[in-house]
């Protein structure tokens, strides 16, 4: 199998996930255009400025081939502003989303720039040595449908979900040096390919 995973380079940080994906063997290729979807195993959707990526999602139908492939249970994991676009739910707004998610979000949740963390976060699906979770001008999840999985929770707020072959999070895993939330989602792709 070529290992090859497409990020979404209309905005937003797609340099960091890069370097992870190298990491751990993978190609990543700039996602622009549909034509730039071609031959990937899997999408990351980066943080970034949602409103501005769900505006150019809709550019040259993109966003339509993206919804294509979920459709096909295509691996796809969104950070942050990621999650924000897989999302089906956006509490108060009405802005682009891809809609894959049966989440409901809330943009900016734990505050504006000012109030951006790190922690110290527990996910079980990853073992038991806590994950060091960055989150900047964060979302959390709201409410989830039964067919989501919730692999993290900070402060009684969701933040880390599962459905299927797609994986959100509230926080920004690449700007940490670990690599198990990459990895965990490498492995889903390798899973969907080996079928």
């Amino acid at each position: 199998m070529t290992k090859r995973i497409g990020i979404l380079a209309l905005q937003g940080a797609f340099r960091e996930h890069r370097l992870m994906l190298a990491e751990l063997g993978y190609e990543a290729v700039e996602v622009r255009t549909v034509r730039d979807l071609e031959g990937i195993q899997g999408l990351i959707l980066p943080g970034g400025e949602s409103t501005t990526m769900g505006k150019l999602l809709q550019f040259d139908g993109l966003g339509d081939r993206i919804k294509e492939l979920a459709a096909q249970d295509f691996p796809i994991f969104g950070t942050c502003a990621g999650l924000i676009l897989l999302a089906k739910n956006i509490k108060d707004s009405d802005q682009y989303r891809l809609g894959l998610m049966d989440v409901t979000v809330q943009r900016n949740a734990f505050g504006r720039q000012v109030d951006s963390f790190e922690t110290d976060l527990l996910v079980p699906a990853l073992g038991t040595e806590p994950v060091r979770a960055v989150f900047i001008r964060a979302p959390f999840i709201d409410a989830v449908a039964p067919n989501v999985g919730i692999l993290a929770e900070y402060g009684g707020k969701i933040v880390f979900v599962r459905q299927g072959n797609m994986l959100a999070s509230a926080f920004h895993p690449e700007l940490t040096a670990d690599s198990r939330v990459h990895r965990y989602f490498t492995n889903v792709v390798e899973e969907y390919w080996t079928k």
